[in-house]
């Protein structure tokens, strides 16, 4: 990865994200305050989308309730988006001082012995978990990630999510590099939360109380390799501080019971559990139920 963005016209840019990166943390979260009161009082990013996802994940909560959880929500994402920024200059040391994996040593003994899949989730601050995974561990981190439209950011977030040695592996290129380099010890950590298109969806299940599409890659790549199956749980000690708790999905042996995509179901509710006991971690903004799940008759013609 070059130094300097591709191109010139880019420089500005990159010199004042490195001077904001190089902000103390409590500066930074005094930015990321007002960043919050911008967003969420000002501009009211994306408010109407929050409040809707809220309302149906939770139809037992009252009103006031669901009111108390979107403020906690916008300081999260808000803390997420200065604490990425971070990643630019932030050292290893300062990294593992603020993050640990407690009880994980299940995990870390099967990556030791051979490659695992690692499924995580947009919850509390997920950009920093390849580096935090990276100080922590001796073998190597690899990310599975979508291509950003813009050349200057998807330059940028190539330079901060690999500044410890991990290495991203294009969603699109997933299985050739696990073929190409099958040998390697190494975690390959998924964020499996996200909507697929739609003519890609081959799974729903109830998820926070609605018809929900998955990504299958897990299930279809730990069939393939028979790699042990972990889900990483993200969550928030005190401001700038995590934990990482990791619990395994499947051992890569044990077989499945006559189930479509056991894994993904696995991941599902245990990703639904983690959210519900601290819905103010979870990226709400996200349209993730934009599809509508087809009639049974629709879905029997498909197959």
């Amino acid at each position: 990865m070059q130094a300097y963005p591709p191109k010139k016209r880019y420089y500005p840019l990159w010199w004042l994200l490195l001077a904001v990166s190089r902000l103390p943390f409590p500066l930074l979260y005094l930015l990321s305050d007002f960043l919050c009161l911008i967003l969420y009082r000002f501009i009211g990013y994306r408010k109407k989308v929050v409040r809707l996802n809220l309302q149906r994940s939770f139809p037992e909560k009252t009103a006031a309730e669901i009111v108390s959880i979107i403020p906690a929500f916008y300081q999260n994402f808000c803390d997420v988006i200065v604490e990425t920024l971070k990643l630019a200059t932030v050292t290893k040391a300062e990294m593992r001082r603020r993050t640990s994996m407690p009880d994980s040593e299940q995990f870390a003994h099967a990556a030791s012995a051979g490659p695992v899949i690692i499924l995580g989730s947009h919850q509390a601050n997920w950009e920093w978990a390849l580096s935090a995974s990276s100080v922590q561990y001796s073998f190597q981190i690899d990310g599975v990630y979508k291509v950003l439209n813009n050349e200057f950011f998807e330059w940028f977030m190539l330079r901060t999510r690999t500044r410890f040695g991990q290495h991203l592996v294009n969603m699109k290129d997933t299985l050739k590099d696990m073929i190409r380099r099958k040998n390697i010890l190494r975690a390959i950590s998924m964020l499996s939360d996200q909507t697929p298109p739609r003519g890609e969806i081959q799974y729903w299940t109830t998820f926070l109380n609605q018809d929900t599409a998955f990504y299958v890659g897990a299930d279809k790549l730990a069939a393939t390799f028979k790699y042990p199956v972990f889900f990483v749980e993200c969550v928030r000690v005190k401001r700038g501080f995590y934990e990482y708790r990791i619990s395994q999905l499947w051992d890569g042996k044990t077989a499945f019971e006559n189930e479509a995509f056991p894994i993904t179901e696995r991941y599902a509710r245990r990703l639904e559990k983690s959210i519900q006991e601290n819905p103010a971690a979870y990226l709400w903004s996200h349209k993730r139920w934009k599809h509508a799940k087809p009639a049974a008759s629709e879905m029997a013609a498909v197959q």
